[in-house]
């Protein structure tokens, strides 16, 4: 089994309680949503203000893609 708190892959700032990875694949998040949760989980034990802005440009192009798909838009490229 492997430590998880020296694995590079799953450092102890994925790992509090539920790996975040695990946590996204279970709910069946999509790449913009999965790292919404993944900036926001770590963004204080890692890049600070940073991470939350890559949090923030996730969020904004999953309302993007969200609002095309509603409106239409998304398939037909207008």
């Amino acid at each position: 089994m492997l430590d998880l708190e020296k694995d590079p892959i799953n450092p102890d700032y994925y790992t509090n309680g539920i790996e975040v990875t695990k946590f996204i694949m279970s709910w069946g998040l999509n790449f913009n949503e999965g790292n919404v949760v993944k900036y926001v989980c770590r963004w204080r034990n890692k890049n600070g203000l940073e991470d939350l802005h890559k949090a923030k440009k996730y969020l904004e192009l999953q309302i993007e893609h969200e609002t095309m798909r509603l409106e239409g838009e998304w398939l037909n490229g207008s």
